[in-house]
């Protein structure tokens, strides 16, 4: 039975794709499985944002062929861990719960390292953030990876 870990942004198309496929770049696909959503509708069915894309590609990660969803109640029953990018994420995400056990889910993705940053800023209107929210994203899941190697 595989681990099943969700990555929540706001829209879906540019900090969750990437922890997606960032995270799926670094564990068996046979023990974790990974998807992505987004707190707001936005852009429900299209692609991540192209240079959500481009950086991933950079880096031998294609997340092309994701499509964005936006979260939904039912995934606390699906998803063993959600990790959101930043506090207005989480505060979106935690409404949502209905118990404890589904708030307990729910963590902020840059808790898993010892960073000054608990937040993985938004990229989407500059340009230059992509790069530097990619590497904070690779930090993070490498992390979680190791772990899940231990589960």
């Amino acid at each position: 039975m595989a681990i099943k870990v969700l990555m929540v942004c706001l829209g879906n198309i540019c900090r969750s794709p990437l922890a997606e496929g960032i995270l799926q770049s670094k564990v068996d696909p046979a023990k974790v499985f990974v998807d992505s959503a987004g707190t707001g509708g936005y852009h429900i069915g299209s692609k991540p944002d192209s240079r959500s894309i481009a950086v991933g590609r950079k880096y031998d990660i294609d997340i092309s062929h994701q499509r964005c969803r936006k979260f939904s109640v039912d995934d606390f029953d699906e998803f063993d861990m959600i990790y959101v990018m930043d506090l207005s994420n989480y505060g979106n995400v935690i409404a949502l719960a209905l118990n404890e056990h589904q708030k307990n889910k729910v963590k902020l993705l840059l808790d898993e390292v010892d960073s000054k940053t608990k937040e993985v800023p938004d990229p989407y209107y500059d340009d230059n953030g992509f790069e530097h929210v990619f590497h904070l994203i690779d930090n993070a899941c490498t992390v979680i990876a190791k772990k899940m190697e231990r589960i």
